[in-house]
């Protein structure tokens, strides 16, 4: 798969600390990564060999940036994958016009969220 003129191509996420984040992402949705040392770890795309983003200690983690959101086909699993890994539920879940989401924060404070069609 190559690389989207003008599409998002690469997300980096702040972390506290990067064994507790990795391992919440490990948990959570089944995230591999490529490992960079101890402030920084390559979230490796779901097929293929590329990275989609990384996890580093070098960046704030926070709310006030963008909102990432990632795919699931059963969102009630999703919610309780979160919270068995460690996250915390910031709202939701609830529908919009799109579907149903919710939003969460990992361990290091980053808000993203999560949606479904279904």
């Amino acid at each position: 798969m190559g690389n989207t003129h003008h599409a998002i191509d690469y997300i980096e996420l702040g972390a506290t600390d990067l064994p507790t984040s990795r391992a919440f992402y490990e948990t959570a949705f089944g995230w591999n990564f490529n490992d960079y040392g101890p402030e920084y770890a390559g979230i490796r795309a779901v097929e293929g060999d590329r990275e989609v983003g990384g996890l580093t200690t070098l960046r704030a983690p926070g709310t006030a940036g963008p909102l990432v959101l990632l795919y699931s086909r059963d969102l009630d699993a999703s919610v309780g994958a979160v919270e068995r890994a460690g996250g915390v539920i910031s709202s939701g879940p609830y529908d919009f016009p799109g579907g149903r989401r919710f939003t969460f924060l990992d361990p290091s404070g980053n808000e993203l969220g999560v949606w479904s069609d279904a």
